[in-house]
């Protein structure tokens, strides 16, 4: 049961990630690229195939107008050797009408190729509209594609730093530094304390003993005099 459960959640997982990869703007836009190119390279394949057409038409056009000319000019020659004699009139009548016959069957070809002509280019020129609208648009989509891509990289980079920054003050690693800077200006503080006191305590000390100095002085400046009039000494 356990194998099914992580197997499962195995798949499910594989899920999340194909749904978040057809998701992803920059793919979707290069398997867009990718179908545009393939519609265009059948486009150009159509448009070779049908310009192939239209020659193919222009030529059999060409062909069937020559051999009407060449029927009609036979009917002509087989009227003039029977005006000379050389052939029997009613033979080069019955000749001359068949040749007349295949001149009338070629001109009908050479209209109906010349109309498979007139819609083959017709269809080519449209085909070749839509060839040069999928090149703008593959040129479009490209310069976008560039675009999207520095777009992406710009909001991966300011998602990551957000994110870090999220994750730094819901850690309480911001209210962290901001007791660490707390508790150095409390130190600071403390440091400059201790300095005054002991200014003022060496202020205090200085002031005794300058007035013990004082007195000493006076009273050493007694005796000696009290001692010079013990001994006779003093004028």
């Amino acid at each position: 049961m356990n194998i099914l459960s992580r197997l499962f959640k195995i798949g499910q997982s594989e899920a999340h990630a194909a749904v978040d990869q057809l998701e992803n703007p920059i793919h979707l836009t290069e398997q867009g690229l990718r179908d545009l190119r393939q519609d265009l390279d059948k486009s150009l394949q159509a448009l070779a195939e049908v310009k192939a057409m239209a020659i193919r038409a222009r030529n059999e056009g060409e062909n069937f107008r020559s051999k009407a000319l060449d029927y009609e000019n036979k009917a002509v020659l087989l009227l003039q050797r029977a005006h000379k004699g050389d052939l029997a009139q009613a033979e080069a009548d019955r000749l001359a009408g068949e040749a007349l016959l295949k001149k009338i069957e070629n001109e009908a070809q050479t209209a109906r190729a010349g109309q498979d002509q007139e819609q083959f280019e017709k269809s080519a020129a449209q085909l070749g509209e839509n060839v040069q609208q999928l090149k703008q648009t593959i040129s479009q989509w490209e310069n976008e594609l560039k675009t999207l891509k520095a777009r992406q990289t710009v909001s991966t980079a300011t998602k990551t730093i957000n994110k870090q920054l999220a994750q730094l003050d819901s850690s309480g690693t911001v209210a962290l530094l901001e007791r660490m800077k707390e508790k150095v200006a409390v130190e600071e503080a403390l440091a400059e304390s201790y300095g005054q006191i002991a200014n003022e305590s060496k202020s205090i000390d200085g002031e005794i003993d300058k007035a013990l100095a004082g007195s000493s002085s006076t009273q050493a400046a007694a005796d000696v005099q009290a001692l010079k009039a013990k001994l006779g000494l003093t004028e």
